[in-house]
Order: C-alpha cells, then structure tokens, then sequence
C-alpha cells in the first residue's frame, strides 16, 4: 500500500550494502553455547556428535545457498564464503547474513535429534549470530582461511592438553591452567606423550583441522589453472547471460556437497580445486 501518512518511517532505514567485486565471508558463531554445552552434557575436548551436527546444518545450508563457496567450521563457528560475483539481496549485509544465520540455526535444530536423539531440546533453544566481511583479493580470503585454521590447531592443542590434565591426570581446572601457563606447543605434545603416552599426531583430523565443506568435483593437476590471478584481475566479475546462469545453477545442484577435513592453509587445495575462486562449476565425478 502505498501514499499512506506512516510512510515516511522508511525514511530511518539506512543502506548497508557491502563492497562490489569482493569477497563476503558471513561468520556465525553459536550464543551462549558454553551454558548450552553445560546443559546438554557435551563431552570434552570435543564432542564429536556436536561436530557432526554442525557440518550437517552447514551442508543444508550450502544446498539451499548456491551462491557460497566454500565453508569452514571449527567448534561452535562456521564461516561462509560467498563469491565475489554474488548479488544475492543486492550485496545487503543484514539480509546475507540474516538469511545465512536463519537458515543455519533452522537446520541446527532440524537435525538435532539425528544427533542426539536421547537428548531433546528445551528451551532456551540454540541460535546464533553472524556478521559480514568484505575481502577484496584472493590472497586476503585464503590468509583468513588460514587463520581460522591455526586457530583451530591452538585452541584444540590447548584444550585437549587442558581436559587430558584434568581427566587423566586428577587435576581441577584452576591447577590444569596453572600447569599450561607459558607452555608452547611442544611443551603440551611432550606434557600428553610423555605423562599419558597420547601422541596429538593420532587425534582425528576433525578435531585437529576443524571441517571443510564445498562441492564435489573433480579435482585437477595443480598448476593447470591460474584461477587466483585471473580472479584478481578483474575490475568487475564478468556478466554472465541469464542462460549461463541458470546452467551454472543446475550443474551445482547436481554436484554432491562434501563435508572434509583437510589442511586449507596450503596451495594444494586450492590449486587442485580451481572452482573455489572461479566460481565456475567443474565437472561431476563419475560414478564408482
């Protein structure tokens, strides 16, 4: 309706498109989940159901968003990578992240009982917030990439040292935390071999590397593309017809959305996947 005399409250909505020819990443993190973690018994360092359900939500989200990349999460975060082609919601920050968060949240709780189906929810419910960040070159995008990686590497290094001490070695938390204070990431490997012969090295690589999701195509020889550059060069992402989009579309909905755990922080991932930059799907695996 329009012409009415409240009209003039849209006057107070304010622009909040994000930066053209950029990379978005919308991060989620879960609130309040250290009461929540309390609530439902997860184990510690890691609740491996937990994990599971995450990359699950994460995977559905993916599906239903063929504008995102790639995905990462560790503990209770996932980052979303949106290509710099993307104009979903016209690049507004509030409806990216607002749809990305809701939709995650949504499937979180669809897929609980699949998890934890001993365990029903109550209220208050798990939610999550987001935030949207801009990241203009290719190198930007893998550097925080990288980044949530390491600190995936610290925090489980720490914490699995920190619970080891204090299931295994009889101490309280004030006395696990005490003993770690200064320690480098050798001292608490030697702490784990040496005191509860624990080699860190044979943790799962899910709790060590936190969970990749992106689809599957097949992989290529590295050095075969220069996606990066290419992607870099662009002053704006080439217009595609509304055909071609519309193909693209398809042959991503037919590509398997995979969820692994792999090192991100070094050009081989990369370099063998060549459609995380170039927005480009690749071709189907065949069936085995």
């Amino acid at each position: 309706m329009a012409n009415s005399k409240f009209e003039y409250v849209k006057r107070f909505e304010q622009p909040d498109q994000l930066l053209p020819n950029t990379w978005i990443v919308v991060r989620l993190d879960g609130r309040g989940f250290t009461k929540l973690c309390a609530k439902y018994g997860f184990e510690k360092p890691n609740d491996r159901r937990a994990l599971e359900l995450m990359n699950m939500a994460a995977k559905a989200v993916m599906t239903d968003l063929p504008d995102i990349t790639i995905g990462y999460g560790v503990s209770d975060e996932y980052s979303f990578v949106f290509h710099k082609t993307c104009s979903l919601f016209e690049r507004r920050a509030s409806k990216l992240v607002a749809t990305t968060v809701s939709t995650f949240t949504a499937y979180y709780i669809h897929f609980w009982p699949t998890c934890f189906p001993d365990v029903p929810l109550s209220s208050p419910l798990p939610s999550f917030d987001g935030r949207a960040v801009c990241y203009p070159s290719v190198q930007n995008l893998r550097d925080y990439m990288s980044w949530r990686q390491v600190d995936c590497h610290i925090n489980n290094l720490y914490n699995t040292t920190f619970w080891t001490l204090i299931q295994l070695g009889g101490m309280d938390a004030k006395e696990a935390e005490k003993a770690l204070a200064g320690t480098l990431s050798a001292d608490k490997n030697e702490i784990m071999f040496s005191r509860f012969n624990i080699n860190y090295n044979n943790e799962p690589e899910i709790f060590k590397k936190g969970s990749v999701v992106f689809r599957d195509y097949e992989l290529v020889e590295p050095g075969s593309h220069i996606v990066a550059e290419e992607a870099d060069d662009l002053a704006e992402p080439v217009q595609q017809s509304k055909t071609q989009q519309e193909t693209d579309k398809k042959r991503r909905a037919k590509a398997r959305v995979l969820v692994d755990h792999l090192d991100i922080i070094k050009n081989d991932f990369w370099d063998r996947r060549p459609w995380l930059l170039s927005n480009k799907p690749g071709k189907i695996p065949k069936q085995t």
